[in-house]
């Protein structure tokens, strides 16, 4: 789903001031995002891989920082993960 335009439509759908775009780009990050996200993502240790949903603010920033992407982009994804897992419990 990524750049195509089902994804962009559900990104538009959700677009607006409540933050529920958040769950749009959740769902279907576009392709610089979905880059960013690899980047994090591959310079994670297997320790904070398994532990993801338990990543402080400060590891989940400093993965960010070090892997040179958005932290703030990264933290959503982290957190929306941890959400994920919570509900999966």
């Amino acid at each position: 789903m990524v750049d195509d335009d089902f994804g962009q439509m559900l990104r538009r759908q959700f677009k607006d001031i409540s933050g529920s775009s958040e769950l749009a780009m959740l769902a279907s990050p576009s392709s610089t995002e979905l880059e960013q996200l690899t980047r994090a993502v591959a310079i994670m240790t297997a320790s904070e891989k398994q532990m993801a949903d338990e990543l402080s603010d400060e590891q989940v920033e400093s993965i960010g920082k070090d892997a040179k992407v958005d932290t703030a982009l990264f933290a959503m994804f982290i957190n929306g993960y941890s959400l994920f897992c919570q509900r999966v419990r």
